[in-house]
């Protein structure tokens, strides 16, 4: 194991691994430790992260899909430019495209999708007790892409997850902030609440405050471990 990751010999999935890298770059490069123009040389990754380099090939086109990371044939990839008030923008154009989700689902879920949003929030209980980041990246997707297909109109579902993908990895880092973990599914307790009372008004309104308080937590997470 180097850096604490596992290496293909020690019989990781590379699928698991590619993650592992592309979660790794994500972080530095949400806080600044790899700048902008940074160079993204995949040898030099590979041996960083004790890895071959098809994982690495993988996360960075993973990071590209993202808008992370600029591809250069054959040589790697390039940090992209994006300024905190673009990532602030495009936060603010998500929380308004989620609050409208949530107030159509609130009308539109049926039991078996509530109960399914209930099963999921429940289970991100233990994640969050254990302080597992990665876990509730994942749990979180699911929960708010629950919410897209309750709203039971695909076109805007579709138009929500695309935007999401792009701010995934902000999404990600910015639970790293302080006690983001828990506060966030606190804030997803009280869109529950609303949703179980069948206010969609009152849903839509907490789901954007979530929304901005993401990205209020990423601002902080980015001024904090802003390199000296």
């Amino acid at each position: 194991m180097e850096n604490g990751f596992e290496t293909e010999d020690d019989g990781d999935d590379r699928g698991l691994l590619s993650d592992r890298i592309r979660n790794a770059l994500t972080d530095e490069i949400a806080a600044g430790t790899l700048a902008a123009g940074a160079a993204l040389d995949e040898q030099q990754l590979a041996d960083r992260f004790g890895a071959s380099r098809t994982p690495v090939r993988e996360a960075l086109r993973q990071l590209a899909a993202g808008g992370l990371v600029e591809l250069r044939a054959r040589r790697g990839g390039v940090v992209a430019r994006m300024t905190p008030e673009r990532i602030m923008e495009m936060f603010e154009t998500v929380a308004e495209i989620e609050a409208v989700c949530v107030r159509l689902a609130t009308y539109r879920m049926t039991p078996l999708e509530r109960s399914r949003l209930i099963e999921l929030h429940e289970l991100s209980e233990p994640i969050v007790e254990a302080g597992n980041f990665d876990a509730y990246d994942s749990f979180n997707r699911q929960f708010h892409e629950t919410i897209y297909r309750a709203t039971h109109n695909g076109f805007l579902a579709e138009q929500a997850i695309a935007i999401r993908n792009r701010l995934n990895a902000f999404r990600r880092t910015q639970l790293r902030q302080g006690e983001r973990l828990s506060r966030s599914r606190d804030e997803h307790e009280a869109i529950m609440q609303a949703i179980a009372e069948g206010d969609g008004e009152m849903a839509s309104r907490r789901m954007r405050a979530h929304m901005l308080n993401a990205a209020t937590s990423l601002s902080r997470f980015i001024e904090a471990n802003k390199p000296a």
